[in-house]
C-alpha cells in the first residue's frame, strides 16, 4: 500500500551533520486538534500513524481523531498500530517459531510462497526461561545448571538455531546472557529507531510489542511497548498492524522522594495496590510530574515492568536527562545518545516536570510516604507492610489450614529442626523486576555482607537462590567484593534467567519437601519478582511473598514469615547478642557509594559486545538447514501443531453454538497459570503419562513452559493447575472436572474433552472475574480451543487473554453488567445454547448474543472489541486471517 502524507508531516532531523527523515507531530494542525497537550505515549502513537498512513488501514481521519483525543470519552476508535519490533522469550517464542513453520507449509499447501512467511518486522529472542535452579547454594552451581539446561533442551535449542538462520531479520540471544527485559533496557531497546525505508533513513519512537506480559519494562525508558500473545506477536512479525482502539490515560503523578529504608520495590508495591484498586485495566497509564525527575531510570523500569500486575497496557515515562543518563551508563553510541535528545526534544516527547497533559484520570502519589512492604500470599496487588507482615500472615493462614499449630521436626547436615506453617522454603534474588535495579542489588550485597560480620547464617531449611537479569549484575557483585558474602548466605549465582519467579524455582531441600507433605505445611517462598500466583513457584509451596532483594536476604536470616522483622532478632552475634534488622540494613549513602565505585559503562560494553554469538555449547549445537523445518515424529518438544489441517482458502461461516456443555465453572482471579501453568509436570497427569509413554523418565520431564512446542503435552496441561477449583467438582483441586458423556463421574479436564470432542458436543467455560489476568500466555488460549471449548463467559477479562481467545477462534462472552453465574442461578450442569453470532457473517458484530441453559437466559455482551479482532475471528483465529491475506498478496 503506498504512503500517503495527508498533513505534510514528512520533513527532515539533523543531528552533528547526519540527516534523518522524521514526520513532525506539529504537523497536524487543525480546528479541535491539540497535539501540544496530548500524553507522551498518544504522541508516539500519533507518530506511529503519520508514518504509515496509507489511506487504508491508516486514513488522515485516524490521525485527526488521535489528534483531537477527548480524554472523558469511553475508547471506542479502532486505530492500527505498527510496532518497531517484536520482543520474544524462549517459552512463548518456541511455539512462535514453530507456527510459522508450520505456517510455511501451510502456505505451499494452498499453493503459496512459503518464503512469504518472514518476519517483517525486526524480531529479538532472548533464551531466558529454560534455566531450572536445579543446583544451588554451591560454587559450581551456575556451570551445573546450565549443563542441565542444555541436556533438558538441545531439541529446542536446535530448533531455535534452525529459525535464526532459515528467517530473515530474526535474531537469538543464547542461554546464559540475561532475562529478557533486562537485556532489552540494558542493549537491545534504542528509544529512537532507526531504519532505512524506501531509500531513507527514517528515525522515529522505538516501540515494541513483546510475548511477555513484562515487556512493559522497556517503558521506562520512554519506550511505548506492551505484552501481547504469541499469537499476536507473530501477526506483528508478517507485518499485521497491532488492532487496538485509542485508550484512555491513567495520569500518574509522583512527586517527593522515597524515604530512608524503603526501596524501589517498596514504591512499585505501592502503586500496583493504588492503580488495581482503582482499575485500569486496558488504560495506558503515564507517570509524570516533578517527582519523575528525581526517579532514577532503575526504579522506572521497576515500575514498568509491574504493568501487568496493576492490569494497564503500559505503565510509561517520557524521555528527560535520566533516561539519557542511563542509555550513556549502558554502552549506548555517543551518536545515539545525540539522536535520543534531539528527537524527543523536537517532537516534544521531552519530559517538561511542570507540564499537566490532558488525563482522562489522574492518580498522584508522594513517594516520602512509602513503607517497606510484601506482597502476597497470592497476588501481587495484596500489599502487607512489613511492619504487620507476621499478623497479616497469621490471619491468611486460616484460608490453608484448619490447624494453625502444626509443626513438624526435621533433620538437616545432622542437627534436629522444627518447622511449621509460615516456614521460609525458598528465598530467591530473582526476576528481571528488581535485578536489573543496582540500588536494591547492591542493598541485598550489602544487607548480606554485614549479617555475615555479625555471624549470622540462613535458616538451614531455606534454599537461597540468585539469578540475576544479566552478567552486568555479576561483574558488579565481584567488583565491589560482595559476592563472596552472598556466597556465604547460600545466595550463589544459579542462572541469569527467570528462575523461580516463572516457576523454575527446582525441587525444594528433600528433607524439607518430604515433612511439608508429610504434615501438610503451607510453607512459604519470598522471592523478588512480580508474579507470586498459587502453584506457580513450586508445588509443595502454597503462600508466596513478593518483596525486594534486601527483604529477601531477611527472610532467608529469619527463616519465617510469621515474624516481626522490625522488633524480633534474626539471630545472635558473635558475643552472643542480638541482631535485628536495622543493624545490618544498609544506609541509602552505603547503597550509594557502592554504586559510584562499582558500577561502569565499560561493565555494559563488554557484557553485550557478542551478545547474539552464544557460548561454545551454544555454538556447538548441530544446526539443521532449509527454509522449512524437517519435523521429528519422535520429538517430545517440538512437533507440528494441527490449527491448519484442512484448512480452506476461504473462511467458513460463524455458526451458534448448541448443545454445549460446561467444561469448567471458575471462580474470579482465574490466572493464565491456571489455565496453563507453566512449571513442573507432575507424574500422574495426563502429560505427565504422556511423556512415560513416549519414553521420558520423570526427571527429564522438565516443565510445561519448555515443551510449549508440543501440542500434545500442552494440551494435556491446559487447566491442570495443582491450585485450580473447578465448581463443578467441588472439594477437588486440580486440573479436574465432571464428565457428562460418562453420567457426569469426576476425570482429568483432558480426558473429559477428549469424550466430548468424540461425542461432537462443543464446550463453554464459565468463570468470574479478571479472567485470563497474569502472563501473556498464547497457550492459555491455544489449549483452550484444541480442547473443544467455543466460548467463555466470564464477569471480565485480562486484556491479553481476551485477545488471544479471539486469536484462536473461542468467543469472549460477558455475563450482563451486574450478573454472575450464582446470580443467574447457573451450576454449571445445564446444557448451553448461543444464538446471535451468526450475525458476524454479515459484516457486523453483536453487541449481545443470546444464552438459553436449561429455562436460565439472559443476554450476554460480546468482547469482540475492534473491527479487525472481529476479522480474526470470522477466519477461525488471527493465524488464519494471516496466512489467507498472504496468500493473496
Amino acid at each position: 500500500m503506498a504512503s500517503q502524507d495527508s498533513f505534510g508531516a514528512k520533513s527532515t532531523l539533523d543531528v552533528d551533520g547526519k540527516s534523518y527523515e522524521i514526520f513532525r507531530l506539529a504537523a497536524v494542525t487543525g480546528e479541535g486538534l491539540d497535539v501540544e497537550s496530548l500524553p507522551f505515549s498518544l504522541k508516539v502513537l500519533l507518530e506511529n500513524l503519520l508514518r504509515t498512513e496509507d489511506g487504508a488501514d491508516i486514513t488522515a481521519d485516524d490521525i485527526r481523531a488521535l489528534a483531537g483525543w477527548d480524554a472523558e470519552a469511553e475508547p471506542d476508535k479502532e486505530i492500527q498500530f505498527t510496532p518497531a519490533r517484536v520482543l520474544m522469550q524462549d517459552f512463548t517464542g518456541v511455539p512462535c517459531v514453530v507456527d510459522l513453520a508450520t505456517m510455511r507449509e501451510a502456505m505451499a499447501d494452498l499453493g503459496g510462497d512459503p518464503a512469504k512467511i518472514n518476519p517483517l518486522a525486526p524480531a529479538e529472542m532472548v533464551i531466558d526461561h529454560s534455566v531450572i535452579a536445579d543446583v544451588f547454594g554451591t560454587a559450581d552451581a551456575f556451570e551445573r545448571n546450565v549443563e542441565i539446561e542444555y541436556e533438558r533442551n538441545r531439541e529446542r535449542y536446535q530448533f531455535l538455531r534452525w529459525g535464526q538462520g532459515a528467517f530473515d531479520d530474526f535474531k537469538v540471544v543464547p542461554p546464559g546472557t540475561g532475562i529478557v527485559h533486562q537485556v532489552n533496557i540494558e542493549h537491545l531497546a534504542r528509544t529512537i529507531f532507526t531504519r532505512e525505508v524506501d531509500g531513507e533513513l527514517q528515525a522515529y519512537p522505538d516501540t515494541c510489542v513483546g510475548t511477555d506480559s513484562h515487556t512493559t519494562m522497556v517503558n521506562g525508558i520512554g519506550v511505548v511497548g506492551w505484552g501481547v500473545g504469541g499469537i499476536e506477536a507473530e501477526a506483528a512479525m508478517l507485518g499485521q498492524p497491532v488492532s487496538m482502539l485509542i485508550p484512555r490515560v491513567v495520569g500518574f503523578k509522583l512527586s517527593g522522594d522515597l524515604p530512608d529504608g524503603a526501596t524501589a520495590t517498596d514504591l512499585v508495591l505501592t502503586i500496583t495496590e493504588m492503580l488495581r484498586k482503582h482499575g485500569v485495566v486496558g488504560k495506558f497509564v503515564e507517570f509524570y510530574g516533578p517527582g519523575v525527575s528525581v526517579l532514577p531510570l532503575a526504579n522506572r523500569a521497576t515500575i514498568g515492568n509491574m504493568s501487568p500486575e496493576f492490569g494497564s497496557t503500559i505503565a510509561v515515562f517520557p524521555i528527560d536527562q535520566q533516561t539519557i543518563d542511563y542509555l550513556r551508563l549502558t554502552g549506548r553510541s555517543e551518536e545515539q545518545l545525540a539522536l535520543v535528545e534531539a528527537y524527543s526534544q523536537e517532537q516534544g516527547l521531552w519530559h517538561d516536570p511542570e507540564a499537566e497533559p490532558r488525563f482522562s484520570e489522574k492518580l498522584e502519589l508522594d513517594m516520602s510516604t512509602v513503607v517497606p512492604s510484601l506482597a502476597g500470599p497470592k497476588r501481587p496487588q495484596d500489599r502487607v507492610e512489613v511492619a504487620t507482615a507476621g499478623p497479616a500472615f497469621v490471619e491468611a493462614l486460616k484460608d490453608y489450614t484448619d490447624n494453625p499449630d502444626a509443626t513438624v521436626e526435621i533433620e538437616l547436615d545432622g542437627a534436629k529442626h522444627t518447622i511449621g506453617h509460615g516456614a521460609v522454603t525458598i528465598a530467591a534474588i530473582t526476576s528481571c523486576t528488581n535485578t536489573s535495579n543496582p540500588s536494591v542489588m547492591i542493598g541485598a550485597g550489602l544487607l548480606a555482607k554485614k549479617a555475615i560480620e555479625k555471624g549470622l547464617q540462613r535458616k538451614p531449611w531455606v534454599k537461597t537462590t540468585l539469578a540475576p537479569g544479566s552478567k552486568v549484575v555479576s561483574d558488579y557483585y565481584e567488583k565491589s567484593g560482595l559476592t563472596p558474602y552472598l556466597d556465604k548466605l547460600g545466595f550463589n549465582l544459579v542462572g541469569y534467567g527467570c528462575t523461580t519467579c516463572i516457576g523454575n524455582s527446582g525441587p525444594l531441600i528433600p528433607e524439607v519437601s518430604a515433612a511439608v507433605n508429610e504434615a501438610d505445611l503451607a510453607v512459604t517462598s519470598v522471592l523478588s519478582g512480580n508474579r507470586n500466583f498459587e502453584g506457580r513457584i513450586n508445588p509443595d509451596i502454597k503462600m508466596n511473598y513478593l518483596a525486594s532483594p534486601p527483604l529477601v536476604v531477611a527472610y532467608a536470616l529469619a527463616g519465617s514469615m510469621n515474624v516481626d522483622l522490625f522488633n524480633d532478632p534474626l539471630g545472635q552475634d558473635q558475643d552472643g547478642n542480638d541482631v535485628f534488622l536495622k543493624d545490618i540494613w544498609p544506609t541509602p549513602t552505603e547503597v550509594e557509594e557502592v554504586i559510584a565505585t562499582a558500577i561502569t559503562s565499560e561493565m555494559f560494553g563488554n557484557g553485550y559486545a557478542d551478545v547474539f554469538a552464544g557460548d561454545a555449547q551454544w555454538q556447538a549445537l548441530p544446526t539443521p538447514e532449509g527454509k522449512t523445518f524437517a519435523w521429528d515424529p519422535e520429538s517430545t518438544y517440538v512437533r507440528k501443531p494441527p490449527y491448519f489441517d484442512g484448512m480452506p482458502d476461504e473462511p467458513e461461516a460463524v455458526t451458534d453454538i448448541e448443545g454445549a456443555r460446561v467444561l469448567l465453572k471458575l471462580g474470579d482471579s482465574v490466572t493464565t497459570d491456571h489455565i496453563s501453568p507453566a512449571g513442573a509436570i507432575k507424574k500422574d497427569s495426563p502429560a505427565g503419562h504422556y511423556l512415560a509413554e513416549h519414553g521420558v523418565g520423570q526427571r527429564d520431564f522438565n516443565s510445561y513452559g519448555s515443551r510449549r512446542g508440543n501440542h500434545e503435552v500442552m494440551i494435556r496441561g491446559t487447566f491442570a493447575n495443582i491450585r485450580l477449583r473447578n465448581q463443578l467438582a467441588p472439594g477437588t483441586e486440580g486440573g479436574v472436572t465432571r464428565d457428562f458423556t460418562a453420567g457426569g463421574e469426576v476425570t482429568s479436564v483432558f480426558e473429559a474433552a477428549e469424550h466430548y470432542v468424540v461425542a461432537g458436543t462443543p464446550l463453554v467455560v464459565l468463570s468470574g472475574k479478571e479472567y485470563g489476568s497474569g502472563s501473556s500466555r498464547d497457550w492459555a488460549a491455544k489449549g483452550t480451543a484444541l480442547l473443544g471449548v467455543k466460548a467463555v463467559i466470564a464477569e471480565s477479562y485480562e486484556r491479553i487473554h481476551r485477545s488471544n481467545l479471539i486469536g484462536m477462534g473461542v468467543l469472549p462472552l460477558q455475563y450482563p453488567a451486574g450478573e454472575n453465574a450464582e446470580s443467574l442461578g447457573l451450576t454449571g450442569e445445564e446444557t448451553f445454547t448461543i444464538t446471535g453470532v451468526t450475525e458476524l457473517n454479515e459484516g457486523r458484530t453483536p453487541k449481545t448474543v443470546k444464552v438459553k441453559a436449561d429455562g436460565v437466559e439472559f443476554d450476554a455482551v460480546v468482547r469482540i472489541d475492534t473491527p479487525g479482532e472481529a476479522n480474526y475471528y470470522r477466519n477461525g483465529g488471527i493465524m488464519h486471517y494471516v496466512l489467507r491475506n498472504l496468500r493473496k498478496a
